[in-house]
């Protein structure tokens, strides 16, 4: 069982997992539904190119932005500030949207939007790092299952017919941000633990503690390149899951995968939440790991296989509880491998690329796949880049055992 030792409160681990939920509030409705919408209002049948354009972009500057911030809260030595002026900095310039009236003011918008919501992501991300002790970072990762969740969600919400047009449902994502993140800077009042930010890394030749293992370049790399071949598969069936299940029957309708993928990420909440606890309990951080991507390999051959719509249901259901609480947990125990507090937000950030570069390789295995393997020669490759994260992470030594 895990050895006991300081604990930070109900309260800030409750509070923090909103305001993480409220950073995917920030961009999951708009990236997915209220930008599509208004780059085709505005480019009419050069909607898709433009789309390409706008992604592409943002994800770059969001990857950029997000180690520079994460760097300069470590410099700074402070957190909050930077969250909160992201925070106003992300609301202004996604209010501000509707100026654009052609493509170059679209994506200056859209690139200053990135800049600010990484303002707010990195330090945020980082200040779990701060407070979080390792033996409650599976609980942690468990929590942050939330935020896919009530990301898509908040599309639901603000795209209710009648409720709000174009203009105002950008004002509304502004505003649920708001409420969900200001609690945990105001009221979350995290206990000290000035453990976590000793920055003091074995001298050459000294002995490890068992925990300390965990900290290698070895392990951060196995962490970094696992999480990468994940974010491949979920970002591959994230943008054509819709395409693949109307070529295996013509008449599912969008709707029908909102509401598989609705009843996927509710139900790996309350999963992803006693899996953590559990690795917490037994000191197995990396164990649910390597299970959830092997997990996700079996679904994706399911998928690649399937006969039937039910068949290739259950593959897809099987593959997206097993993704998310494989993203949800692997963020959580990153912050336990991260060797130098002093330089976690950019170390964050640096794994952050993993959320980043998979929309820059997906496209190009779509491309070279599909059109001569179909959807099932793609599933098949994907299952295996799952099968090597899950080699990759049970090859990583368990705390207290010799490596």
């Amino acid at each position: 069982m895990a050895d006991t030792g300081p604990r930070q409160s109900t309260r800030f681990l409750l509070l923090y997992a909103l305001a993480a939920a409220g950073g995917a509030v920030a961009y999951v409705p708009f990236l997915t539904v209220l930008l599509p919408v208004r780059v085709t209002a505005l480019a009419g049948e050069a909607d898709v190119t433009w789309l390409a354009y706008l992604t592409l972009g943002g994800a770059t500057m969001a990857s950029l932005a997000n180690v520079a911030f994460g760097w300069l809260s470590d410099r700074s030595h402070s957190r909050l500030p930077w969250v909160l002026a992201g925070l106003v900095l992300s609301s202004i310039f996604l209010v501000m949207i509707p100026q654009a009236q052609d493509f170059t003011s679209l994506i200056v918008f859209i690139m200053a939007w990135q800049v600010g919501l990484n303002m707010m992501l990195a330090p945020l991300a980082a200040w779990a790092g701060d407070c979080v002790p390792d033996h409650q970072k599976g609980l942690l990762g468990g929590l942050l299952a939330f935020a896919p969740a009530l990301g898509a969600a908040s599309g639901a919400l603000v795209t209710i017919p009648g409720l709000a047009d174009a203009d105002s449902r950008l004002v509304m994502v502004a505003l649920l941000v708001t409420a969900m993140v200001l609690p945990v800077v105001f009221f979350g009042r995290p206990a000290p633990m000035p453990q976590l930010m000793k920055d003091d890394p074995p001298q050459p030749g000294a002995r490890v503690d068992p925990p300390e293992r965990l900290k290698s370049r070895s392990v951060v790399s196995r962490m970094w390149f696992a999480r990468l071949l994940v974010q491949i598969a979920e970002a591959a069936l994230f943008a054509y899951l819709l395409f693949w299940f109307r070529s295996i029957d013509s008449s599912v309708r969008d709707s029908d995968i909102a509401r598989i993928f609705a009843v996927v990420l509710v139900v790996a909440v309350p999963l992803a939440i006693v899996i953590g606890r559990w690795s917490d309990r037994h000191v197995r951080p990396i164990l649910p790991l390597a299970i959830s991507a092997g997990l996700a390999a079996v679904g994706l051959l399911a998928m690649a296989i399937a006969p039937s719509l039910v068949y290739a249901t259950a593959g897809y259901v099987l593959f997206g509880l097993a993704a998310t609480i494989f993203l949800s947990l692997h963020t959580g125990q990153t912050l336990r491998v991260l060797p130098r507090p002093s330089h976690r937000g950019r170390d964050l950030g640096l794994f952050n690329l993993t959320n980043t570069v998979p929309s820059l390789i997906m496209p190009w295995l779509t491309l070279a796949l599909v059109p001569v393997f179909g959807f099932s020669g793609l599933f098949w490759l994907l299952a295996g880049l799952a099968v090597v994260a899950s080699l990759l992470l049970a090859s990583i030594p368990r705390p207290g055992t010799a490596q």
